[in-house]
């Protein structure tokens, strides 16, 4: 007698998946957590098939308790991406944990009708399979939660990246600090806040200043060289400041060039350049 064979959970998934199957949509479609809004019946049924698919597979070794052995990784797999996807679409952690908690109803029902008595094994292996559910339920849970957690950083961060505030420092000198990578999105946000301020404020000079920026390659200095050419059809010059030691090498090394573009080591070069191309000049007050 196999492993699978002499475990009731294992045959169980074997002989009978599609009245599983049945009796776990019925479940699904008459509780009050279902959201039919967010997924489709077909996709609710296609979903929980190959869940019991993949059950019955894992349960071949006769490992119904450990879902963390290898022979679990694929119902590990799909529970993950589930979570994801349920976590993108818009379920409550309870919501997503329902869809697996569901499925303990119909495997003991199966398993009472195929025991031919109640008897302690019988409930023991009930049990087993109560257990075997709330873990993965639980399993589910936790990854959702991680995943959710991965979702609301990321936002944050890009939230943080695209905060690119344009300040007039002086009239007619705006500047225009970059903290964080310059990626074809950023680049997009930071020259539309750039040409607005050029347009609202009048200014002549607008300061780019990259200190904050970690690393400057190819890709960074073509998003660069395209907000300064916008921000020239605006009729404004433009100043990138910033330029450290180190990227100043990582450019020469990489043949990377600002061509015509002006540029000054730090921000209070930039400003004393475009003090002196606006014929202005900044000076102590003698105290008397």
């Amino acid at each position: 007698m196999t492993s699978e064979q002499a475990n009731p959970i294992a045959q169980v998934l074997r002989e009978h998946p599609q009245d599983l199957l049945e009796q776990w949509i019925q479940v699904q479609m008459d509780a009050p957590w279902v959201r039919l809004d967010l997924i489709g019946e077909a996709e609710i049924r296609a979903q929980s098939a190959e869940l019991i698919e993949l059950l019955g597979a894992a349960c071949q070794s006769g490992n119904v308790s450990d879902i963390q052995a290898d022979e679990w990784g694929r119902v590990r797999d799909f529970l993950r991406e589930l979570s994801r996807s349920r976590a993108t679409l818009g379920f409550s952690p309870t919501e997503t944990a329902q869809f697996v908690l569901s499925f303990k109803m119909p495997l003991i029902n199966m398993l009472r009708q195929a025991s031919p008595s109640l008897d302690m094994q019988v409930w023991q292996t009930m049990w087993q399979a109560s257990v075997l559910v709330d873990d993965l339920a639980l399993y589910l849970l936790d990854v959702y939660m991680t995943s959710r957690e991965q979702v609301i950083k990321r936002q944050q961060m890009e939230l943080m990246e695209l905060s690119t505030p344009v300040v007039q420092v002086w009239e007619g000198i705006l500047v225009l600090p970059i903290i964080g990578t310059l990626d074809t999105a950023r680049t997009q946000v930071v020259m539309e806040n750039l040409l607005q301020a050029i347009v609202e404020t009048a200014s002549d000079i607008a300061i780019i200043d990259i200190t904050g920026v970690p690393m400057v390659d190819t890709s960074v200095a073509q998003h660069l060289i395209k907000t300064v050419t916008a921000a020239r059809l605006m009729g404004a010059r433009c100043i990138v400041s910033g330029i450290r030691p180190q990227i100043a090498q990582t450019m020469v090394n990489l043949g990377v060039t600002f061509a015509d573009i002006t540029t000054r080591a730090s921000l209070a070069d930039a400003l004393a350049y475009a003090f002196a191309q606006l014929n202005m000049r900044v000076t102590r007050n003698e105290s008397s």
